[in-house]
């Protein structure tokens, strides 16, 4: 199996308000990963990061972001097993939190040094 980092990425961290009962919901969710012994690393659920960044390359030259564009906070990310990206987006889209205070989820493969 391979690994994935499910990456939740929010427009305004003033809209990560969810209820005592949403919370609840996506550690039911969390719980039903982890039930499939599928969950690798629940990463740190809330990571307050700004919206700015910034990136280092090679000659000293910096761009925007780790993407041009990026406009989004990440709220936080979790690692999962799963055997295709497929899968792993079908992981994802059963988060209920997201849906409920907007944002996606960005899913990557977790590349290993072997």
């Amino acid at each position: 199996m391979k690994e994935f980092a499910l990456i939740f990425r929010i427009k305004d961290i003033s809209d990560f308000r969810p209820s005592p009962e949403q919370m609840q919901e996506r550690m039911n969710w969390l719980a039903g990963i982890a039930s499939q012994n599928k969950l690798v690393d629940k990463g740190n659920t809330l990571l307050p990061f700004a919206a700015s960044a910034k990136t280092v390359k090679p000659g000293n030259v910096i761009t925007d972001g780790a993407y041009t564009e990026i406009k989004e906070f990440i709220s936080g990310y979790i690692v999962v097993k799963a055997d295709t990206i497929d899968e792993a987006v079908e992981m994802a889209k059963g988060n209920p939190i997201f849906e409920q205070v907007g944002g996606n989820i960005e899913v990557r493969e977790v590349l290993k040094r072997d």
